[in-house]
């Protein structure tokens, strides 16, 4: 399906929704999932699958639930952008999917079958999920008889018996969890803040548009010793080095080395790319950490950390 459906549906010059484009990403990246509650005509929770630089897309009107028994409907819907799986915010009402959206959970998922691509063309994908609120092991199944003939496939997705299932639970998961695991705002104060852009040039950036920008109060090139040259493509981080004990003396600090993602946040003219340590883009991955970037009152930086 790819994105051509998703960008006839939509008025890009009145939906801060971001046009679709294909991205794929390096085999080595996780594969990204995100779930948004989506109060369009009627509500439901948007189950997104990242493969082949798409979103795969299927819209749960019930929400997942970590009861095995329970087996919800999930209608197949258009592929959509990678960059819409960190979008949080209203769209315009007229627009298609117009209504409130909230970013429900995220995170990565892993195929648990050899060819993710042929399972999905089959109608039968088992995976497991290592997001906020949804972990564990899935399946999502295909219907067919007289459901195969509706205009949109009908699919299930099923929670796997495992040690994070928990049968007779129903609808507890979304009712005891509604909040954005980007923002920690609800439904309600999403639409009312209406705090989303999509800009063509930036992309989607923070901040209520009719609000100045944040003062940018530092120039760089007034710096002692500072010489203007144009921003790297790349820098290469400073690694930790093994070794079998620490060295004595005052004149060293010490800190504790935490497991994660070495990142690099390239800030260029206020737009800001997320680079691992071996030069791949991670940008999409981690959308709220972008916006956080964007939001920073500077036009050009380079920032080194650890997530």
């Amino acid at each position: 399906m790819a994105l051509e459906e998703y960008n006839r549906k939509r008025d890009f010059r009145k939906t801060p929704e971001p046009a679709g484009r294909v991205r794929k990403h390096a085999p080595t990246v996780p594969l990204s999932f995100v779930v948004q509650k989506h109060a369009a005509s009627r509500l439901h929770y948007d189950f997104r699958l990242e493969l082949n630089g798409v979103l795969l897309s299927w819209a749960i009107p019930k929400g997942p639930s970590l009861d095995p028994g329970e087996k919800r409907l999930a209608v197949h819907v258009e592929d959509h952008p990678l960059d819409y799986g960190g979008f949080e915010g209203v769209i315009p009402k007229g627009q298609y999917g117009g209504g409130t959206v909230l970013l429900w959970d995220r995170g990565t998922w892993t195929p648990e079958v050899p060819d993710p691509e042929a399972a999905y063309r089959k109608g039968a994908l088992k995976f497991r999920l290592d997001g906020e609120k949804l972990h564990g092991h899935w399946a999502l199944v295909r219907m067919g008889g007289k459901a195969a003939k509706e205009r949109h496939e009908n699919w299930l997705l099923i929670k796997e018996r495992d040690d994070v299932a928990e049968p007779g639970s129903e609808a507890a998961l979304v009712e005891e969890n509604p909040l954005s695991v980007a923002t920690g705002r609800s439904m309600d104060q999403i639409a009312k803040d209406r705090d989303r852009v999509w800009d063509s040039a930036k992309g989607e950036i923070p901040g209520d548009p009719s609000k100045p920008a944040a003062q940018k109060t530092t120039n760089a090139a007034r710096l002692a010793g500072a010489r203007k040259r144009a921003m790297p493509d790349r820098i290469v981080p400073q690694l930790a080095t093994l070794v079998d004990e620490a060295p004595e003396g005052a004149e060293w600090l010490h800190e504790i080395k935490y497991d994660g993602y070495r990142l690099l946040a390239r800030i260029d003219k206020g737009k800001p790319r997320l680079i691992t340590r071996n030069g791949l883009d991670w940008t999409a991955k981690f959308p709220a950490l972008a916006r956080a970037m964007a939001g920073l009152p500077v036009e050009t930086a380079m920032i080194d950390g650890e997530l």
